[in-house]
């Protein structure tokens, strides 16, 4: 029987991992082909055994050719078959297709879907949280949103937080694939993108070895003297104070994890890390990295036609040169003799151990760096933020200061003394919190809660922005009001690991096995932060030269991306008196002998700096109760 050249339609599906791709390819029948009408990640095989022509065509339904010196006849039971077979398989792929982008009955309930796209449509193209948010008040405190082959449950409220990222933490640790941020910007290396795992594991181990209450202690004396130079830069050039309050976290930082100082704000390393961070937040937090996730099939576009992921790649490399020359530098002075304390220090004993690589040893340290810095220098921007927009605040808090204080720097022994600076450092976590949504987690299998599933692979965010901002947990959210927070004497570790989750006080350091390891240095860095900028200095709203009037910042403007920061605002900071003028010079001075030439460590103070520090009550090492 002779076959003739026909066509057919190939409908291509691609798996959840593939994303939508539908091809119409016309193709040439040879007597041997075997078409093949592919489905997901299954296949239909249809078998040719008559011409295309004769089942598609209905106008040439009786064309057969025939020998001539055999009987003539007629087969119609074939074509009849291949009709009905490749009806079925077309039946079974446009159902298939129309399930793309719907919500299964049994998910989260979510905003109404459209073919194909789900609600790709409604994301927004900024300021996610707001919006976020809206779909909580309207769907309720868990609620999906299916992005094409994805899903996204989100968790709005602080039970629901509890009851699956923490209770049922073995299930919900893992991350999803972040193929722009993790892959391409960070090399697959950097531990806050890793998926749950070995690897995992071994960088929360090592970060609990170094970062845990016991051994952070030894830092106080770093945080002492940074916060002494960041009052000095405020003193000197107030109109920089976001530098001077960035350059004081960082400083901080790379003391801990590299053992030495970042002395100026115009530091080279200080401003290519800021930078190459700054990039990762846009990049990762941009629809086009949102695309490659869902669409992997678009992975395979070239770099001219994905400038996003050729700037990745040129962000990594920087990164990473940075990252591996501070570890190697560390790595150096360890054996010289000359390392200060610090993390690189327990890092390079547990590579020996381990047998991890410089690479993942010098993003591991690098990490440790960056989730140091640009949390705590976030939330003490939008602390200054605050105290311009609710100047009664500040001038309660300084009463407060003055009243325990008097002439003298706040230290770590008033903590229990300032209850209404404690409720600054809760408030300005639970105001203006870095991660507003998170860092996305996953589930590694199918899970059931409040009646709804939760699919295996789905992605799991905990909406930090619209729990700190419910009315009925915070009545008046938007408003600034530590007095919020009178009696509430837990600390951010005891918070979190409340067994109550209406009494955690803020979700920003977050949840489950992926909570930040040292958001105790973190509550010690923000005390001595606001206490000492309000016992210093008066925080102002700037004046328009040409109005007079003060110009405030706006709340809502902030730079977007995987943490969201205040956009820059200007603020006038004015020495309190002369008399804080001087003692800010006074204590800045007192630490002079300590550093060389190069305003590096010449000796590190053993011990603490207050010798009568004892930790708050309960502040035992909670850390390693964490399931």
């Amino acid at each position: 029987m002779r076959i003739m050249d026909s066509f057919v339609t190939t409908l291509t599906l691609a798996s959840e991992r593939g994303g939508i791709v539908i091809a119409m390819v016309g193709i040439a029948l040879n007597d041997n082909q075997t078409p093949r009408l592919s489905l997901g990640e299954e296949s239909i095989r249809l078998s040719l055994l008559a011409p295309l022509s004769v089942a598609l065509n209905p106008f040439s339904f009786n064309r057969v050719s025939l020998k001539p010196a055999m009987n003539t006849y007629v087969t119609t039971s074939m074509p009849s078959a291949i009709v009905v077979l490749g009806f079925a398989a077309c039946v079974a792929i446009l159902w298939r297709l129309s399930k793309i982008g719907q919500r299964p009955k049994d998910y989260p309930p979510g905003p109404p879907t459209l073919p194909l796209i789900g609600n790709l449509h409604q994301m927004p193209k900024g300021n996610g949280h707001l919006q976020f948010k809206k779909w909580a008040e309207q769907y309720g405190p868990v609620y999906s949103l299916i992005l094409g082959t994805k899903v996204v449950v989100v968790l709005s409220s602080d039970v629901a937080v509890k009851d699956l990222l923490d209770k049922r933490s073995a299930i919900y640790s893992s991350r999803p694939e972040f193929y722009l941020g993790q892959e391409i910007v960070s090399g697959n290396l950097r531990p806050l993108f890793l998926q749950y795992g070995n690897t995992w594991r071994l960088v929360r181990k090592l970060a609990h070895g170094v970062l845990n209450i016991v051994v952070a202690r030894s830092y106080v004396p770093y945080q002492d003297l940074e916060n002494r130079a960041m009052l000095m830069g405020l003193l000197e050039d107030p109109d920089q104070f976001i530098n001077h309050i960035r350059r004081y976290t960082t400083s901080l930082t790379t003391q801990m994890t590299f053992g030495y100082r970042t002395p100026t704000s115009d530091d080279p390393n200080l401003i290519e890390m800021f930078e190459n961070f700054e990039r990762l937040s846009e990049l990762a937090g941009t629809q086009v990295a949102a695309l490659l996730d869902l669409f992997p099939v678009l992975r395979r576009l070239p770099d001219f036609l994905l400038p996003s992921r050729k700037l990745g790649k040129e962000v990594h490399k920087r990164e990473l040169a940075l990252f591996m020359k501070h570890f190697l530098n560390a790595r150096k002075q360890l054996h010289s003799g000359n390392a200060k304390p610090c993390c690189c220090i327990d890092l390079l004993r547990f590579q020996k151990e381990s047998g991890i690589s410089d690479e993942l040893a010098c993003y591991m340290s690098g990490s440790l760096l960056q989730a140091g810095s640009e949390t705590t220098s976030a939330i003490l921007i939008g602390f200054v933020e605050a105290m311009l927009l609710f100047p009664e605040v500040a001038k309660q808090a300084q009463a407060e200061i003055d009243r325990v204080c008097g002439d003298r720097l706040p230290d770590l022994n008033d903590v229990p003394d300032l209850p209404f600076i404690r409720g600054c450092m809760k408030e300005s976590l639970r105001w203006m919190p870095a991660a507003v949504l998170g860092v996305p987690h996953a589930v590694i299998q199918d899970d059931f809660y409040q009646g709804y599933r939760i699919p295996k692979g789905a992605t799991v965010l905990f909406n930090v922005w619209a729990i700190h901002n419910d009315p009925k947990r915070h009545p008046n959210p938007r408003k600034y009001d530590p007095s919020r927070w009178a009696g509430d004497n837990q600390n951010s570790i005891q918070a979190a690991l409340n067994a109550d989750p209406t009494q955690r006080d803020h979700f920003t350091f977050g949840a489950g096995r992926r909570m930040c390891q040292g958001m105790h240095i973190a509550d010690r860095s923000l005390f001595l932060g606001m206490s000492r900028m309000l016992w210093a200095f008066d925080l102002k709203p700037a004046v328009d030269a040409k109005t007079g009037k003060e110009v405030l910042p706006d709340v809502n403007n902030v730079v977007d991306g995987l943490f969201v920061v205040p956009q820059p605002f200007p603020a006038n900071i004015v020495p309190r008196s002369a008399s804080r003028a001087a003692r800010v010079r006074e204590e800045w001075g007192k630490l002079q002998h300590l550093l060389d030439e190069d305003n590096q460590w010449k000796t590190v103070p053993e011990g603490l700096k207050w010798r009568d520090y004892e930790p708050l009550e309960g502040e035992e090492d909670v850390l390693d109760v964490v399931p």
